[in-house]
C-alpha cells in the first residue's frame, strides 16, 4: 500500500537523521555526512546527479513505448573492477542537486511520458530521494518508482522504503564471498544481497505487468554472466527459484566486456562466449525459473 504524504514526509525526516552518523548501507561508515565528512560512497549531504531522461535500453517491461525515466546518481557503495558506468560510479561524474531540483527532474520525466521513475544507484542517497519524492508527489507525481541498485543494501534502509518503492531492480552479482571481495570490494555481498532480495520480495512480490506489458510493481533481478563462472550463476539461480520465487523475473545479461580496471584480473580480460551465456540460461530453466532471460 502506498504511503500517505504525511507518512512520506515523516520517513524522509527520519532518513535524513541517519546522515548524522551514516549507516544507510552495509558499509556503516558512521560518519557525519551533513558536515564535511565523506564515507565510502564519497557523497555528503546533497545527492549528485550525472544525467536524467527517458531511457530505452532498460528491460522491456520498464521501457514500453515511451521509455524508463532514469535518474543516474553519482558514486556507489561498491567498487566493481569492471563497472561500465565507472565515470559516474567511481569517478563521480555529476553535480550536486537540491531536493527541489530532484523533484523537478521526476516531474519532467512524467511530463515527457516516461512509464516510471528509475532511480539508478540510489542506495547512498535515499534520504535525499525521499525528500524529493515528497515534494514531487505534492505536485502530482504518480508514476511507479523503480529502485535500480547493485544489491548491496541495508535492511534498515529497505524497510524505510516499504510503500514508497513500487519496483525493486537489484543485481544479484555473485555467489562467492572471495569473488565479491576481489571484484567489488564486498566480501559480505552474497549474504547481504540474499537478505536484501528477500526483503524486497516481501514488500512488492513478483513482477506484475499491466495490459500493455508495462511493469507496475514487483521484483526484477539482474544477473550479469561473467567469464569462467565467476558470477556463480548456478547458486544464484537456485537461490532465486527456491528462496525468492520460481516466478521471479530475471534478466540474465550477456553484455559483459572488460571495462574500467577489469584487465588487471586475467580472468576478466575477455567477453563471455555464446556457450557460457546459453549455459546460464539453461541453468535458470533447470532451476525452475521461467520469466525474463
Amino acid at each position: 500500500m502506498e504511503v500517505t504524504l504525511d507518512a512520506l514526509q515523516g520517513t524522509a525526516d527520519k532518513a535524513k537523521q541517519i546522515l548524522k552518523e551514516c549507516i544507510l548501507c552495509p558499509r556503516k561508515c558512521k560518519i557525519t555526512r551533513l558536515g564535511d565528512e565523506l564515507g565510502y560512497c564519497g557523497i555528503g549531504g546533497k545527492a549528485e546527479v550525472s544525467s536524467y531522461g527517458p531511457h530505452f535500453g532498460e528491460e522491456p517491461p520498464l521501457v514500453g513505448r515511451y521509455g524508463s525515466g532514469t535518474i543516474f546518481f553519482s558514486r556507489c557503495n561498491l567498487r566493481c573492477l569492471f563497472c561500465q558506468n565507472y565515470t559516474i560510479s567511481h569517478l563521480g561524474e555529476g553535480n550536486p542537486v537540491e531536493e527541489e531540483d530532484l523533484a523537478r527532474m521526476m516531474l519532467s520525466l512524467q511530463v515527457q511520458g516516461s512509464h516510471n521513475i528509475n532511480l539508478v544507484t540510489p542506495s547512498h542517497v535515499v534520504p535525499q530521494i525521499l525528500a524529493a519524492l515528497f515534494l514531487a508527489r505534492k505536485k502530482g507525481l504518480h508514476l511507479p518508482i523503480v529502485y535500480n541498485c547493485g544489491g548491496y543494501e541495508s535492511l534498515l534502509t529497505l524497510r524505510m522504503l516499504e510503500g514508497v518503492i513500487d519496483i525493486y531492480m537489484p543485481d544479484a552479482k555473485y555467489a562467492s564471498e572471495a569473488t565479491a571481495r576481489e571484484l567489488s570490494d564486498g566480501p559480505d555481498y552474497p549474504q547481504v544481497m540474499k537478505e536484501a532480495l528477500k526483503e524486497m520480495h516481501r514488500q512488492v512480490g513478483d513482477l506484475r505487468l499491466d495490459e500493455r506489458g508495462i511493469a507496475v510493481s514487483g521484483l526484477l533481478v539482474r544477473h550479469l554472466v561473467l567469464p569462467d563462472h565467476l558470477a556463480g550463476t548456478q547458486e544464484v539461480m537456485r537461490f532465486l527459484a527456491q528462496e525468492i520465487s520460481a516466478n521471479t523475473y530475471v534478466n540474465i545479461m550477456d553484455q559483459y566486456f572488460p571495462a574500467y580496471k577489469a584487465a588487471r584480473d586475467r580472468r576478466m580480460r575477455r567477453r563471455i562466449t555464446a556457450a557460457e551465456y546459453r549455459e546460464a540460461v539453461d541453468i535458470a530453466l533447470k532451476e525452475g525459473l521461467h520469466r525474463g532471460f
